[in-house]
């Protein structure tokens, strides 16, 4: 799918980008990966560990058109990773937090029209479902521009969609790292906002597989979310640091008790899959399409009325020992 083909990451130096470039590589032969972000701290190191002939490494801010335009040329393949995502400092600074998700959003699907990308996807998060939060609110905005955005293709042949997933073990910014951190500090009890706190998870190469995949399964417009386990933190606090006695501070400001993928207000256009959920576009595009059946024929099935997916009530639960297994193939993974 991805031999011989130009394909473009925004944010490609954090956590998803690294292990997409390094799935890809494995698997494919392309003819170019554009990292496409800010910080050029972060892609000069990255550069000394991904050095093959193929890549290339584009300073710019998704805030900036004309840049994002020059990047954009022969590719035809996108992966918007880039966002602010730290939900605190959104709060602080939420001008800034909209210029990038949602004002950058919509820069990025204007350069990949002009330029007749192939198939572009958006990462979410569970935040977007319902939020609570700025960020969440910013990611939603995001997941409507790039949904809406399969009206505004004309004659081109582009499809967006956006995958939505739960936390990433191990990614830098999140919750276990921070764990870890205070362990190596020395520190004699872990914060926990709320004792019966609970969150999905997914591993970084399960993320970058559903992204790979849902490239093959896209038909436009669809928000595609996976199944995946959830864990209570004060289980996930007694596998990082079983020794430590846990601290109950409170939920923070803009912090959800339980995570939701799939919203019960969003029941009657979810399709349930062998193992993943399809959000349909709740417009109407001029080419109606039949989301029941994929790009790789699989078929899915409307959900019940009133269906909600959420990490309290989740089928499927991690224990301590597959969380500590799953972060070490993740630091395996990395080396």
């Amino acid at each position: 799918m991805l031999n011989n083909k130009n394909i473009l990451i925004t944010g490609g130096t954090g956590s998803f980008g690294k292990q997409f470039i390094r799935t890809i590589l494995k698997r494919f032969k392309p003819n170019k990966i554009i990292i496409y972000s800010r910080d050029e701290l972060k892609q000069f190191e990255m550069a000394q560990k991904f050095n093959d002939p193929c890549m290339r490494y584009f300073i710019g801010d998704v805030r900036d058109l004309p840049r994002l335009n020059k990047a954009m040329k022969g590719v035809d393949y996108v992966v918007h990773a880039a966002a602010l995502k730290h939900v605190p400092i959104a709060e602080y600074n939420p001008m800034e937090c909209i210029k990038t998700n949602v004002m950058g959003a919509q820069n990025v699907i204007d350069a990949c029209i002009e330029h007749g990308v192939k198939n572009t996807i958006a990462l979410s998060t569970d935040k977007a479902a319902a939020p609570a939060n700025l960020y969440g609110a910013s990611k939603l905005v995001s997941d409507k521009l790039f949904v809406a955005a399969n009206n505004l293709t004309g004659n081109h042949e582009i499809k967006f969609s956006v995958v939505r997933y739960g936390n990433v073990l191990g990614s830098r910014g999140s919750v276990i790292p921070f764990f870890q951190k205070l362990m190596a500090d020395g520190v004699s009890k872990i914060p926990i906002t709320e004792p019966n706190m609970t969150r999905f998870w997914i591993t970084l190469q399960d993320g970058v597989d559903f992204v790979l995949k849902n490239f093959a399964r896209m038909q436009g417009g669809e928000i595609f979310v996976p199944k995946i386990p959830s864990m209570k933190m004060t289980e996930l606090a007694k596998a990082i640091a079983p020794h430590l006695e846990q601290d109950i501070i409170g939920i923070r400001p803009g912090e959800k008790l339980h995570e939701v993928m799939c919203p019960v207000d969003d029941s009657h256009i979810t399709l349930e899959f062998h193992d993943h959920f399809v959000i349909k576009p709740s417009i109407t595009f001029s080419t109606p399409l039949d989301y029941k059946t994929n790009g790789i024929n699989e078929q899915g099935k409307s959900v019940k009325a009133g269906f909600e997916y959420n990490s309290r009530d989740n089928d499927t639960w991690l224990t301590p020992e597959e969380l500590l297994l799953k972060l070490k193939q993740t630091k395996e993974e990395e080396n």
